[in-house]
């Protein structure tokens, strides 16, 4: 009885080595094969992001930001809140 040869199994260390499979069972025996370097399944990882919000820049003519600043304090609201608030009632609208 013949004993069967141990298989190599090729390791990918650039997602660039992973080629485009014309099917599943194209596929499959690729991945019976071949395995993903941890260092490349690392870069892989998608981290959540965590954060409420983000971060833009509006400019505004000073005088038209002075102005929503006042009506802002006259509503005992951060201005920075109530254009928030304004943009996300707009969008209600809009939608």
């Amino acid at each position: 009885m013949e004993e069967p040869t141990p298989k190599t199994t090729r390791v990918i260390t650039q997602w660039s080595e992973v080629p485009a499979f014309e099917s599943e069972e194209d596929e499959a025996a690729f991945w019976t094969q071949t395995r993903i370097d941890a260092r490349l399944m690392n870069t892989a990882i998608l981290k959540a992001d965590t954060r409420e919000s983000t971060t833009v820049t509006l400019r505004f003519d000073p005088r038209m930001l002075a102005r929503i600043k006042r009506l802002a304090r006259s509503r005992y609201l951060n201005y920075q809140s109530m254009v928030k608030q304004w943009l996300s009632e707009r969008l209600e609208k809009e939608i």
